[in-house]
């Protein structure tokens, strides 16, 4: 079966040095929303968590020799499905970003680990439920 997505916006960043992982990112940066999209950014606020959807749009194109990958921060290799790898079947990603400001259509993050230009697929609320 083949799924088609349409971006609904891009991340712009100036830092050229991305973490590999929200968890460990400070990196600041931007959520451009596309301008039809924009009134459904209402009751985002600053200090909100929020998880972002996205296309790992310069990973290479999946081959069975990456079902099994060695993570740079592990000794051993492992499945992909136990990676965060952006080499998968389906080069999706995830992160959980703090809100900084939401001003028209952009949404100013922190903990970025997406690229310069990554197209966004969704955004959608965290919910901690430790909180």
């Amino acid at each position: 079966m083949s799924l088609i997505f349409k971006s609904i916006g891009y991340i712009r960043t100036k830092e050229a040095n991305i973490p590999r992982h929200w968890k460990v990112s400070h990196v600041e940066g931007e959520i451009v929303i596309d301008e039809v999209y924009k009134e459904g950014l209402k009751g985002i606020t600053p200090g909100q968590r929020i998880v972002v959807l996205f296309h790992f749009h310069k990973s290479p194109e999946f081959t069975k020799e990456y079902l099994i990958q060695k993570p740079p921060h592990k000794d051993f290799e492992t499945g992909v499905f136990n990676t965060c790898s952006p080499i998968r079947p389906n080069p999706l990603g995830l992160s959980v970003v703090e809100v900084l400001d939401v001003e028209d259509n952009i949404i100013r993050i922190k903990g970025i680990d997406m690229i310069d230009g990554t197209p966004v697929l969704d955004i959608k609320p965290h919910h901690d439920p430790d909180k």
